[in-house]
């Protein structure tokens, strides 16, 4: 079934909306909250929460891609769900692990993070992202959104592993550069 029949279904209160959403987009989901959570159990129950809440939004919402809305509210939910045991006791995970190196991009500090408008920050990102080559963009939207581990990255690419950390850490040392010249950081 097409996304538009799916959200035809969700909007006409159909229960079958939910079972077509598992069957196309199941696995997708799972990777995107496992990438993050590191624990399968945990990503279904994200996955879980992500077909409720388009069950509760689908009424008002009508996402013109269906795969990007789920995949906003699945990461959203497993980032949630990330910080709240991160709260209880530390775990290793891509999510950990690229938060980690992006943080070479951005000062650290309160004073910072308070001044910094988020909205213009991702503005920025936006731009930056718009001048790399697509493998590039694309390495660095499967690292640092999608949560990939490097050498899924690399395979997805066709780089070599040694090629891809080189290839993302030019490029955190390029969006390091474009941040400080549009101003956003220090």
């Amino acid at each position: 079934m097409d996304d538009r029949g799916i959200v035809a279904l969700y909007w006409r209160r159909d229960e079958a909306a939910l079972r077509a959403t598992e069957e196309k987009y199941g696995s997708y989901l799972g990777k995107i909250a496992c990438q993050i959570l590191g624990d399968w159990e945990d990503s279904q129950e994200c996955v879980n929460d992500t077909y409720l809440r388009a069950w509760n939004s689908m009424p008002t919402q009508r996402p013109a891609v269906l795969s990007t809305y789920l995949g906003k509210i699945v990461r959203g939910c497993a980032i949630d769900r990330f910080r709240h045991r991160h709260r209880q006791k530390r775990r290793a995970s891509e999510y950990a692990l690229s938060l980690e190196e992006l943080s070479e991009c951005l000062s650290a500090g309160d004073a910072t993070q308070e001044a910094v408008d988020l909205r213009l920050l991702g503005e920025s990102i936006d731009a930056y992202l718009r001048t790399l080559s697509p493998t590039a963009r694309r390495a660095f939207v499967a690292r640092y959104y999608y949560m990939e581990p490097i050498r899924a990255v690399a395979a997805d690419q066709g780089l070599g592993l040694s090629q891809t950390k080189s290839l993302l850490h030019r490029t955190r040392l390029g969006l390091r550069v474009h941040l400080q010249k549009e101003g956003v950081i220090p």
